[in-house]
């Protein structure tokens, strides 16, 4: 199974920016990263992990959560078997521990947590007013 790791998180500034990495490493993991739909999600203290943004395994399509869409972007480079999430403007209430994802190998794009096999173990983004 293909190893995910996030990166980039921290403390920022409302009106700031962060852009969060997320690797794929593991055996077969640059066939199975380049075949597969990746998504972020976050998850704020005492609520529900929530989609954020999902990018097609090509990379020719993008989809946001309302909350977010103008203000983040979701890119990858498959020959680097990495995701991005480059967040700019950035609210207090963006503050969460952002998880990356990957669905089963052409799979759709899934919108719901329940839609993707493997997750990293996030990282903390803290948005200060």
């Amino acid at each position: 199974q293909v190893q995910l790791v996030e990166s980039g998180g921290g403390v920022v500034q409302a009106g700031g920016s962060l852009r969060l990495s997320c690797a794929g490493s593991g055996a077969g993991s640059g066939r199975t990263f380049s075949s597969s739909v990746m998504g972020w999600f976050r998850q704020a203290p005492g609520k529900e992990r929530e989609f954020v943004a999902a990018i097609t395994w090509s990379g020719s399509r993008t989809y946001y959560a309302d909350s977010v869409k103008g203000r983040f972007t979701i890119a990858r480079d498959n020959a680097k078997n990495t995701v991005y999430l480059q967040m700019n403007s950035l609210k207090p209430e963006d503050t969460a521990v952002y998880y990356c994802a990957a669905r089963m190998p052409w799979g759709a794009v899934g919108f719901n947590s329940n839609d993707y096999a493997n997750w990293g173990q996030g990282t903390q983004v803290t948005v200060s007013s």
